[in-house]
């Protein structure tokens, strides 16, 4: 069966954006030796452009064939002209308010994300990549089968939080660190057995 992944960038106080969406604060983060580390453990996991601007457009994709995200995250490439962010894998985009994709190499659907990534989980594949958004991933807690938190030493105080879902503690155990030079660290979790 395939996995979920929650795979997201987040401040030190559990914040993925900032409270308009903003995000260039973890661009001073993505330092040589973290980007040499996350082309090579995490290629998909990077937009087309960005792998073509890092030489490794042709990269074979290692966990993910799928990526999921929800109409917030979707937007800033819809904003600059980028109607196929990761043209590398399967997108889809869950949106109540966009109807129609703009895009053919992305699919738009109002679906329960319960049922949808239920029905994924039974097909073949690699895992499934949820790039965000935070409403979205409070959706799919249930789902979701590990966590893998770039965390940025950096606090903004306020903004888009890593999940937003009704209060219900679910335990996940820390499988893996890596920390990097300036203090930025990747950390996945796996979901505690029941």
């Amino acid at each position: 069966m395939r996995t979920l992944s929650y795979l997201v960038a987040v401040t030190i106080d559990g914040y993925i954006a900032g409270p308009d969406g903003e995000f260039d604060f973890f661009a001073p983060y993505l330092t040589p030796d973290f980007l040499t580390h996350y082309m090579a453990e995490y290629p998909e996991a990077m937009s087309t452009p960005g792998r073509a601007g890092l030489g490794i457009a042709d990269a074979p994709n290692r966990r993910f064939d799928t990526v999921l995200m929800g109409r917030g995250t979707y937007q800033p490439g819809l904003d600059i002209g980028l109607t196929s962010p990761y043209a590398h894998l399967r997108q889809i985009v869950l949106s109540r308010s966009l109807t129609e994709s703009p895009d053919p190499a992305v699919e738009v659907t109002a679906e329960d994300p319960v049922a949808l990534v239920r029905r994924l989980k039974q097909q073949d594949g690699l895992g499934i990549w949820l790039c965000g958004g935070a409403d979205l991933a409070g959706q799919l807690l249930p789902e979701i089968d590990e966590l893998i938190i770039k965390q940025s030493p950096v606090l903004v105080g306020a903004g888009i939080p890593l999940f937003r879902a009704e209060f219900g503690p679910r335990a996940f155990t820390l499988a893996e660190v890596r920390l990097f030079d300036e203090g930025q660290q990747i950390l996945r979790y796996v979901r505690t057995a029941a």
